[in-house]
């Protein structure tokens, strides 16, 4: 695919500004306060935020549980489809100026803005909730049966769980927050949106679309600010009936802990450390090359294959392949369109990664590729590409997040030991195998304790499949058909059957 050249636009690029959507009403937060969002390409100034209080969230939680409450957004599935519909014809209308400003923003490369950072999230976050409005059950007819009144008719009713909390991390703000808002307003429930300090400005653009369609006031409202804490005021609030919470596993805890107070159902779609596995009669050029995958976005995903699982008796020639692929791995400008591999999002997530590669080397692994920040970036905040060989799996950087350009690389014996290491984790969100003979490798991920895997690259972005982890990955699954039942409380009815 070619993508437009845009390097250097952001150099001239003016600064991006926005409020808060509460209530149907763009507004600023309650202090007057804004906060300020930086190019983590450059360590410009990219745009300011409202830097809302507790008091904000209380004012949107309000406005969600009222809409929630006391209007038919939940019963007009004609009218949801219609609002639905207009938001998703909006996003894609505004996604040329959108891609720009999220690739500034965030620093993702260009080249993801054209897929998961933002088109597909588009075109199926919001379309696949669209199309399965129309086939879902709202109502399950479980037949008759003879109670204590005579003969009885028996249904399950399906009714939206509440006010929603989604809170969003900040590696892929759009995908994540469309995801959450179009399932959210196929299944008539109303929510209140939290962005990350680090990439605010993109929530702030979705709340002004928003503005311009018939989705009525309280149903979606934003929040930014620079307070982390303020997520745990949406996460207590006795007035939120659903926390849907994407980020670390630590994070997700604490999100956990702060809901039980109310006993208020969590989502959580959390961290991984996902295994790619290597049969031995792979085609080791493509499956090996296949590894640079976990580049994507600087490594900054928790879906991505960062343990690479190779077959010993191939492991020296795997080696080769991984080292040239991971050498060629194109980083640095996010605004070329060629780049792969942009900045981490902050200095602090930078030396965090810089960290991780430092006790790898202290722990024994051996360095293959990279390990350090790039000559030639003295602004920004990147790191090379890394791959790390001879890593046994009980070290850090095989067990630990990373959330950087990090590949381990571990050798394995057979199937068998394969399986042990891959699940040998706490993790459990994501994962691959590749071998020659497809009934084998089938064999091997259905073993792997994981929410997501694929056979020889089969699957990819598909919201109309399940997506959540295994373990400390997470609890409960977004997507599909499962996604709309996380967003539904049920009712049991026993009715008399009529002659």
């Amino acid at each position: 695919m070619a993508y437009p050249k845009t390097v250097c636009y952001f150099l001239a690029m003016s600064t991006i500004g926005g409020k808060l959507l509460v209530n149907g009403e763009l507004v600023e937060a309650e202090s007057g306060a804004r906060f300020e969002c930086y190019n983590p390409a450059n360590e410009s100034l990219v745009g300011t935020a409202p830097d809302a209080s507790h008091g904000d969230v209380y004012r949107a939680v309000a406005a969600a549980r009222y809409a929630a409450d006391s209007t038919d957004w939940h019963r007009d599935h004609d009218f949801r489809r219609h609002c639905l519909g207009q938001l998703q014809d909006l996003c894609t209308d505004f996604a040329g100026t959108w891609r720009h400003e999220l690739v500034a923003e965030i620093g993702t490369p260009l080249m993801w803005t054209y897929s998961v950072q933002l088109d597909w999230p588009i075109a199926h976050g919001l379309g696949v909730p669209l199309k399965l409005m129309d086939t879902y059950e709202w109502e399950v007819d479980r037949g008759t049966s003879e109670g204590r009144g005579g003969k009885q008719r028996q249904a399950v009713l399906k009714h939206p769980v509440g006010v929603v909390s989604g809170i969003v991390p900040w590696n892929f703000p759009v995908e994540i927050t469309l995801s959450k808002v179009g399932a959210v307003l196929a299944t008539g429930n109303t929510m209140v949106i939290k962005a990350a300090p680090e990439t605010p400005l993109n929530l702030l653009r979705l709340g002004e679309l928003i503005c311009e369609t018939d989705i009525p006031p309280g149903v979606i409202n934003t929040i930014t600010s620079s307070d982390h804490l303020v997520g745990e005021t949406l996460a207590g609030s006795a007035d939120v009936d659903l926390v849907a919470f994407t980020g670390s596993t630590e994070t997700g805890k604490r999100v956990m802990q702060t809901a039980a107070a109310n006993m208020t159902r969590c989502f959580l779609e959390l961290g991984g450390k996902s295994a790619s596995i290597i049969v031995e009669d792979a085609d080791l050029a493509r499956a090996v090359g296949r590894s640079v995958s976990a580049c994507t976005h600087a490594g900054q995903g928790c879906g991505l294959s960062t343990r690479l699982l190779l077959p010993r008796s191939r492991y020296a020639e795997a080696l080769e392949i991984v080292r040239e692929a991971w050498g060629a791995v194109p980083f640095g400008d996010p605004t070329d369109p060629e780049v792969m591999a942009g900045p981490l999002i902050s200095a602090r997530q930078r030396d965090r990664v810089l960290g991780y590669i430092d006790a790898g080397i202290s722990d024994g692994a051996r360095l293959l590729v990279g390990g350090g920040r790039p000559a030639g970036f003295e602004q920004g905040f990147f790191v090379e590409p890394t791959v790390f060989c001879d890593v046994d799996n009980s070290m850090a950087i095989a067990q630990e997040e990373i959330f950087g350009p990090v590949l381990c690389v571990i050798p394995y014996e057979d199937d068998d030991d394969a399986v042990r290491i891959a699940n040998d984790s706490k993790y459990g969100l994501a994962g691959s195998v590749t071998g020659g003979d497809p009934a084998r490798a089938t064999a091997i991920a259905r073993r792997i304790r994981t929410g997501t895997i694929s056979v020889n690259g089969t699957g990819g972005y598909d919201p109309s499949m399940p997506f959540g982890g295994h373990k400390q990955s997470g609890i409960g699954r977004q997507w599909g058909v499962e996604g709309f039942d996380e967003l539904m409380e049920l009712t049991s009815i026993s009715m008399p059957e009529l002659e």
